[in-house]
């Protein structure tokens, strides 16, 4: 009798895939106003995932997706901290 875990999905803001909420990088915007990169996933606030790839990121920044998703401006820094985090990540595994 195997019980399956369900995997929570989530969608790419930038490319529109559906894929598991671990393999996306959530950003969220607080009441605040403020944008900041949510690696546990249980900030509140209103949430945008993307997907751990520097084309998602690149594109994202390019249409200005993260801005749109979050009702918000989205600083540069944020699409820089995205980057290194995922060479962080890339450069472990």
């Amino acid at each position: 009798m195997n019980i399956r875990k369900k995997v929570p999905m989530r969608k790419c803001v930038a490319t529109g895939e559906m894929r598991p909420k671990k393999e996306l990088v959530r950003i969220v915007r607080s009441k605040e106003g403020e944008v900041t990169i949510d690696l546990t996933g249980k900030k509140s606030g209103r949430g945008a995932y993307l997907s751990k790839d520097k084309e998602a990121i690149q594109l994202a920044k390019k249409r200005n997706i993260l801005s749109k998703q979050l009702e918000t401006s989205v600083d540069d820094a944020i699409y820089d901290e995205l980057n290194e985090l995922i060479e962080k990540e890339n450069g472990q595994s």
